[in-house]
């Protein structure tokens, strides 16, 4: 297979990863069978190859490509690096790994890079109903990177993000890769549950705990025994229910609502929010033991914005996920794709998603032009008369509840109080819309 000394091909052999021997041409030198097998290729067909062929299918070294190259960094430095990439398998899938490169020395002094492949995320969680997790943009590797060494743990997480990033897919990411991964994954969305019922869809109730209750029900804590329970938006969290849920947090141990028998539940508990936690602690609106609870650590999922790069490849994603479910294909013009990178989208992934489905219904040919690609709030703001701009624009807001109360005010005046198009912009559910208005009488 090649001319290295065997109690080298040994060690090579002995890595259960992926592993590989690279010389100062890029060109591999050996590979152990995990690395042959990830990429489809017979041992004796890959030592010659360029690695960046192997696992780029590329014909240029990736620092081309504007990433960071561990072959560079090691024949530069003579120093051990780690770094991030997409890969991709003999079927052209998409894999996130995490490389370590290793300076090694040959028999006669030459240096070579010893490279360990992780794999992040498999091709199987990049599919069309996971589109969310594809990307190659620094930001969203970090992420991912962050995300699968922390599911390892069994600490609390709480997710910080802007509405439509996707922290309940980050949940689900964190899940597949833990320990809990063959127990239950239970999510909940605290904005969406009123408080008058909160107690019973946690905890459960027994038959007769209220008027209209006809039989036992068991709560989210009981249905994620053994998994795990993710609280999105629960910065909406009743304020009353806080302590209870600390109580359970702190115990393990809960009763069902008109119930006596003390329970446990082992649950690792995930959560998430859009919302600045620690100054609804200041604020008194969010209890600060329930919040240290909840961050254990913290982790903040970067918005669309910071990761254009990634835009050609969600958007091929998305559109084939609508072709797959109404049978038409669609692709989008180099214009297109252009005014797609060039949007800020304060509603990230739902938002782009939704400006898709849009063009893909006004398109007659499954072609896609610039013109099909319009933004709710792009445009309309700029074509105002300056004259009304000014007359309208409100007073400076002092907190991030006024600034929200304020954007919500404008774009509903904008969009003749049309709820559902207002809560599609924010990227929000339109009953998390309707409880916004309440808090903020903009009824």
């Amino acid at each position: 297979m090649n001319s290295l000394p065997i109690q080298l091909q040994s060690l090579i052999d002995l890595q259960e990863g992926p592993f590989v021997l690279i010389d100062a041409d890029y060109r591999i030198v050996t590979a152990n069978r995990a690395y042959c097998e990830s990429y489809g290729q017979d041992p004796a067909d890959i030592v010659g190859r360029h690695c960046h062929e192997v696992s780029h299918h590329s014909s240029v070294p990736c620092h081309l490509h504007g990433e960071d190259c561990p072959h560079q960094r090691v024949f530069a430095t003579g120093q051990p690096c780690t770094v991030l990439h997409t890969h991709y398998d003999q079927d052209n899938r998409p894999e996130h790994v995490r490389l370590k490169g290793h300076p090694i020395r040959g028999a006669n002094g030459e240096l070579y890079l010893g490279e360990v492949v992780t794999r992040l995320a498999s091709p199987q969680e990049l599919d069309c109903d996971t589109m969310r997790m594809i990307g190659q943009a620094p930001a969203f590797l970090e992420c991912v990177d962050n995300l699968s060494r922390l599911a390892a743990s069994e600490a609390p997480i709480l997710l910080y993000g802007e509405s439509g990033v996707g922290k309940e897919l980050a949940a689900e990411f964190v899940h597949r890769h833990s320990g809990r991964s063959h127990g239950p994954f239970v999510a909940v969305n605290c904005a969406a549950i009123a408080e008058s019922v909160f107690e019973s869809e946690l905890f459960g109730h027994e038959r007769g705990a209220f008027t209209g209750c006809i039989g036992r029900k068991r709560g989210l804590f009981e249905l994620a025994h053994g998994g795990i329970l993710f609280l999105d938006e629960v910065g909406d969290m009743p304020l009353s229910m806080q302590p209870k849920l600390l109580r359970v947090l702190e115990t393990g141990e809960f009763r069902r609502v008109g119930g006596t028998e003390t329970l446990r539940a082992d649950v690792r508990i995930l959560s998430a929010t859009n919302r600045d936690l620690v100054e609804m602690v200041q604020a008194g609106r969010f209890r600060e033991d329930l919040y240290y609870r909840l961050a254990g650590i913290d982790v903040t999922l970067p918005p669309l914005r910071h990761r254009r790069q990634d835009i050609p490849a969600l958007a091929e994603a998305l559109l084939a996920r609508l072709a797959s479910a109404g049978g038409k294909r669609y692709r989008l013009s180099g214009e297109a794709l252009s005014k797609l990178k060039s949007h800020d989208y304060p509603g990230n992934i739902r938002e782009l998603r939704n400006v898709l489905q849009k063009a893909a219904a006004l398109s007659r040919d499954g072609l896609i032009g610039a013109d099909l690609i319009q933004f709710d709030s792009a445009g309309e703001t700029a074509s105002a008369p300056l004259t009304q701009t000014l007359t309208t624009r409100p007073a400076p807001a002092s907190t991030l509840a006024e600034i929200e109360a304020q954007h919500i005010r404008a774009l509903l005046e904008r969009h003749g109080g049309h709820r559902r198009t207002v809560a599609d912009i924010l990227g929000i559910s339109e009953r998390t819309l309707y409880r916004k208005l309440l808090r903020y009488g903009l009824r």
